[in-house]
C-alpha cells in the first residue's frame, strides 16, 4: 500500500469521524422557512437591488449560509405545481395533484413532519403572513380534498394541537358573510383565537392562533411596500414564536415560517413589491441565524420554497445587457393599493387630470424625476390614462388574487421594463426554486432535492423514523 493510498484512506475515515458526529446529535430545534413562489431570480433580483439601489455589498443572509441547492417542485397531476400539492410534498414528503392539501392523490391522509416531531415532543408553530389556513400552513395540519375547504381546515388547525398558529386570517370563521360555529369550536379545543400580537405575548395560554387584525386582506397582511401602519411582518413572527416555544418546549422546537406575499407580488408582476418582501423575509432566517450561533451544535435552519411565481428574471428585452433596481427604490405602493386608487378615481364624481396623475406617479413612483421617461413613453402613458379614466373602455387584468385596473397595469409594466425585472408569466412556473441550509444536518441537504425530500431529511436531522403507514 502506497503512502498516498494510506493517506486517502486516513482522509476518508477522518470524513466519517467527522460526519458521523455532526449526526451524533438530533437536530433540536428546527427552523423551516418557505418563501412562497420564491425562485433564483425572485432571490437574485432582491440580492442585485441590495448591492446596487441600497448600496449594502453584503449578499443576502440566505445566500451566505453554507450549503446551497436546488429543489424540483412538480405535483402528481402537472409539472407546474399549486401551493397545495407543493406545500403538501414539503410537509408530508408525499407528491399529490394539484389543490389537494395534507392528501395522497388516492385521498389517504397523509402525516406532516409538525406532527411527527410534536409527537415526539417538539413545540410546533406554524407563521404566514398569508391567511392560517393557507396552502402552506394547511398543508402542516389539514387534509382536505380540496384546499378551499376553509371551515374543515380551521377545526383541523385548532385540532392539532400545536402550540402556535399565526397567519392574516381564518376564513371558516364565516360563509356567506355571516359568523360560523368556528369560533366556538375552536375555544372548545382549549385554543385561544387571538387579534392582536401583544395579546399572543402577554398570553400565558400553550395553544395560541392569531390573526391580527391589522390585516390588509384575507389573503395576506399587506406589503412592505406599502408601510401599513401595525403590519405584523415576518421577522416580528419568527420573534414571537421562539418566545413562545422557549416559554413552554425550551428543550425543543420546529417552526415553519412562510412569507405568502412573495408569491402574491410576483403574481402581480411586481416587483418592487417582490424584493420588499424577500428582504423582510431574508430578515427572519437572520433572526433564526442568531438563535443558531448561540446554540450551534443543536439547530438546523432550512431555507426553500414551494414553487416559482412569475418567471422572474433579472434583465429583460428592454433594457438587454443591463437593470436598473435602483427605479424600485422610489415606489410607495403595490399594484394592489395603486390599482384601488385608480378605480376610486374612476367612480369619483370628477375625474382626474393628467396633470394630477402625473403628479401622482412621481410622487410615489418617481416617475418624471428617479425614472426618466422620454416623450414617447409619456404618450403612451397618457393615451392608457385618457382610455380608462375619459373613456371608460380599458380592459382589466385577472391574477389568481387580484383584479388590475388597466392603467395600473400599464404603469407597473412600465416600472418593470425600466428597472430590467423580466416576468413570463402571471401565474406559477415549473422551474427550480433555491434551497439553503445551515446547522445540525444541513449536510443532507447538498446536490438536487425533489420537494418531497426535504421534508424527510428535516426527520432524519431530528432523529425521527416514520412510522409504516403513516
Amino acid at each position: 500500500m502506497t503512502k498516498l493510498t494510506t493517506l486517502r484512506n486516513l482522509l476518508a475515515s477522518l470524513a466519517l469521524i467527522i460526519a458521523f458526529s455532526l449526526h451524533a446529535q438530533e437536530a433540536k430545534y428546527i427552523f423551516y422557512f418557505i418563501g412562497d413562489g420564491m425562485g433564483p431570480g425572485h432571490v437574485m433580483m432582491t440580492d442585485t437591488y441590495k448591492r446596487l439601489a441600497l448600496g449594502d455589498s453584503l449578499p443576502l443572509t440566505m445566500l451566505q449560509l453554507p450549503v446551497h441547492s436546488l429543489q424540483t417542485t412538480y405535483s402528481a397531476s402537472s409539472p407546474v405545481t399549486d401551493s397545495a400539492a407543493a406545500g403538501t410534498a414539503l410537509s408530508t414528503g408525499t407528491k399529490t395533484k394539484n389543490s389537494m392539501l395534507g392528501m395522497s392523490p388516492d385521498t389517504v391522509p397523509v402525516t406532516s413532519i409538525a406532527k411527527y416531531l410534536h409527537d415526539s415532543g417538539y413545540g410546533v408553530a406554524l407563521m404566514t403572513n398569508s391567511a392560517a389556513d393557507d396552502a402552506t400552513p394547511g398543508a402542516f395540519y389539514a387534509h382536505v380534498a380540496n384546499r378551499g375547504q376553509h371551515y374543515e381546515i380551521g377545526r383541523q388547525a385548532a385540532e392539532s394541537g400545536y402550540e402556535l398558529i399565526t397567519g392574516a386570517a381564518l376564513r371558516g370563521l364565516s360563509k356567506d358573510g355571516k359568523p360560523t360555529d368556528l369560533a366556538d369550536y375552536i375555544a372548545s379545543q382549549g385554543v385561544e383565537l387571538l387579534t392582536s400580537p401583544e395579546a399572543a405575548a402577554a398570553s400565558s395560554s400553550r395553544r395560541i392562533i392569531l390573526t391580527p387584525d391589522t390585516s390588509m386582506w384575507d389573503w395576506d397582511m399587506g406589503y412592505n411596500v406599502d408601510s401599513i401602519p401595525g403590519e405584523m411582518t415576518v421577522d416580528d413572527m419568527t420573534v414571537m414564536a421562539i418566545n413562545h416555544l422557549s416559554r413552554h418546549t425550551p428543550d425543543r422546537f420546529f417552526m415553519m415560517v412562510e412569507c405568502g406575499s412573495i408569491d402574491h407580488a410576483a403574481h402581480a408582476n411586481d416587483a418592487g413589491a417582490v424584493v420588499k418582501e424577500v428582504l423582510a423575509f431574508d430578515k427572519a432566517i437572520a433572526t433564526a441565524l442568531d438563535f443558531y450561533n448561540a446554540h450551534p451544535d443543536e439547530t438546523l435552519i432550512v431555507i426553500t420554497a414551494d414553487h416559482e411565481t412569475g418567471g422572474l428574471s433579472v434583465g429583460n428585452n428592454y433594457t438587454g445587457y443591463m437593470a436598473r433596481p435602483e427605479y424600485l427604490v422610489p415606489q410607495k405602493v403595490s399594484k394592489e393599493i395603486f390599482s384601488r386608487y385608480c378605480d376610486e378615481l374612476m367612480n369619483a364624481a370628477e375625474k382626474p387630470g393628467w396633470d394630477e396623475m402625473k403628479q401622482y406617479l412621481s410622487d410615489n413612483f418617481g416617475f418624471f424625476t428617479i425614472v426618466p421617461l422620454s416623450e414617447r413613453r409619456e404618450n403612451c402613458l397618457k393615451e392608457v390614462f385618457n382610455s380608462t379614466f375619459i373613456d371608460g373602455q380599458a380592459r382589466r387584468q385577472e391574477t389568481l388574487y387580484s383584479n388590475f385596473n388597466q392603467f395600473a397595469v400599464e404603469v407597473f409594466e412600465m416600472l418593470n421594463e425600466k428597472a430590467g425585472a423580466g416576468w413570463t408569466s402571471l401565474a406559477h412556473s415549473g422551474n427550480f426554486v433555491p434551497l439553503f441550509a445551515v446547522g445540525n444536518g444541513a449536510g443532507l441537504f447538498t446536490g438536487l432535492n425533489d420537494n418531497t425530500d426535504v421534508p424527510k431529511k428535516i426527520l432524519k436531522a431530528a432523529g425521527i423514523t416514520p412510522a409504516a403507514g403513516r
